[in-house]
């Protein structure tokens, strides 16, 4: 039961502290707070908005699941945001460019994106165990490398071409694409969000059935110790940061081959630091991060909403930010309060001991 309230109090009381945080900043810029949640609440009576957030929960439940496996192992990826542009724009690409039999053409797609995401990954990964680089600072360096290959590729002396006032990559054709669930007039759930909940399976899997998993927690814990039990911590680090690249690889996926189907500089930006949010939130646990890509997810789309009718969006930012914060605030004060309630427990079985001897 104290397990259970460890992991569900702190991201409630988050919640609730982020909710009043916004309702003082929405009274202090005279707007009525109790009609802008409201809003966010009533929005998703519309079932186009449904469709929308459960979307964006599939692309941020990746990117999400993409820095869990580096914090697993106490490695901070900030290049998430690098590693999906560079593995998305060499997968349109590549999509763009070649026909192949429907399947293998869309399989042959989200390859060349892991293994994209994988290499760009590797760069930093490669310099913390060759040179002690801390990957904080590379990641964060790759990033605005990233940004300018990715300009680069998309140059129409390279790989893109001019459609209206757009420079983007070939489009990919049918045979690469994604088939999604119709939600008749309301849209079209992206097909790839069931890849997405496989990869979040295999995921939990992998770190509590396997003894790599075993070896990845430990390393995490404490490089020493793992040492002393025979793992490489070099190579953990190595393998970890290049999961991590390959699952920031799929990020761009969902969009590509479900709506897109070509890559240009309008691509969305800004999942991967959305990803780190979230990872935290949900603490690195699957389930946890598939509740707050959804929480992520709504607070987006209530942006719209409260847009429309004249609240200020700017609020789904101070609330998602006040929830990061007070998540890690939240975990701390539970955490300190069952260590208190542990050693009073402790001390009254020691008291009872004493007290018959």
């Amino acid at each position: 039961m104290g397990s259970l309230r460890g992991k569900l109090l702190p991201p409630a009381l988050a919640i609730v502290f982020s909710m009043l945080l916004c309702g003082v900043a929405l009274v202090l810029s005279g707007a009525n707070p109790f009609r802008a949640f409201g809003v966010m609440v009533t929005q998703l009576g519309d079932l186009s908005i449904v469709v929308d957030i459960l979307n964006s929960t599939g692309i941020y439940y990746l990117a999400a699941l993409a820095v869990a496996i580096g914090f697993q192992m106490n490695l901070f990826n900030i290049g998430v945001e690098g590693q999906y542009r560079v593995a998305g724009v060499v997968a349109a690409v590549f999509g763009g460019s070649f026909a192949l039999p429907p399947g293998i053409h869309t399989l042959a797609i989200i390859i060349v994106a892991a293994i994209a995401g994988a290499a760009w990954a590797a760069i930093p990964a490669i310099l913390k165990v060759t040179r002690g680089v801390n990957e904080v600072i590379s990641t964060i360096m790759m990033n605005g490398l990233a940004i300018g290959l990715s300009a680069y590729l998309i140059r129409r002396d390279v790989f893109g071409e001019l459609r209206g006032n757009n420079i983007r990559t070939p489009e990919i054709a049918e045979s690469g694409w994604m088939p999604g669930i119709p939600v008749g007039s309301s849209g079209t759930i992206f097909g790839f969000g069931l890849v997405a909940i496989l990869l979040g399976v295999a995921y939990w899997v992998m770190m509590n059935r396997t003894r790599f998993g075993f070896e990845l927690r430990a390393s995490g814990e404490s490089n020493t110790a793992a040492a002393a039990g025979g793992v490489n911590a070099k190579k953990m680090i190595l393998v970890s940061m290049l999961l991590s690249g390959a699952i920031a690889g799929l990020v761009s996926m969902p969009e590509l081959l479900g709506r897109d189907h070509t890559f240009s500089l309008n691509f969305t930006a800004g999942i991967g630091f959305s990803g780190i949010a979230i990872a935290l939130l949900g603490r690195n646990h699957p389930g946890g991060i598939a509740f707050g890509a959804v929480l992520w997810a709504f607070l987006d789309r209530s942006g719209l909403a409260l847009d429309n009718v004249g609240v200020p969006r700017e609020i789904v930012t101070i609330m998602q930010g006040s929830i990061v914060l007070s998540v890690v605030v939240a975990y701390e004060v539970v955490r300190r309060f069952d260590l208190a309630a542990e050693q009073r427990r402790v001390g009254r079985e020691l008291g009872t001991v004493g007290g018959a001897a």
